[in-house]
């Protein structure tokens, strides 16, 4: 397995209950490292761009209010397949379907606030990272 880096939010229904100290414990307690992190007020047009592979499906417009509700926590993620790893320590997007001890499964209200978002593959958290990162605030 290679080291990987992959991007990640707490989303605004968990910093809103102030979770974000009990997800980070989450993915460094699967051996993921915490590289970057900043807590962030999305803006309407970052919700727009970021999600934009959404844009003609149904809930585009209540996906983009809902990150803007609130602050996020944008970070990248490094380790051991991290993309895989995250995905595993995140958990379902249904709450209902998530392993017992995921993040999902734990801290979800529902399929729609479900805590956190993860790059799926190599390609998507590359370009994630970078519309929240600069070269600069990524640390080794």
């Amino acid at each position: 397995m290679a080291i990987q880096r992959t991007f990640s939010i707490i989303k605004p229904d968990a910093t809103k209950r102030n979770l974000t100290g009990a997800i980070a414990a989450k993915f460094e307690a699967a051996g993921l490292r915490i590289v970057a992190s900043k807590r962030i007020q999305m803006t309407l047009a970052q919700a727009e761009t970021f999600y934009g592979v959404h844009s003609e499906r149904p809930f585009f417009g209540e996906l983009c209010e809902f990150m803007i509700s609130e602050p996020i926590v944008v970070q990248v993620l490094e380790g051991e397949d991290a993309i895989a790893k995250n995905r595993e320590v995140m958990g379902a997007t249904n709450p209902a379907d998530a392993a017992d001890g995921t993040i999902r499964k734990e801290f979800a209200l529902s399929i729609g606030e479900n805590s956190v978002h993860g790059s799926d593959a190599p390609e998507t958290a590359a370009e994630e990272i970078a519309f929240f990162f600069s070269g600069l605030e990524l640390v080794g």
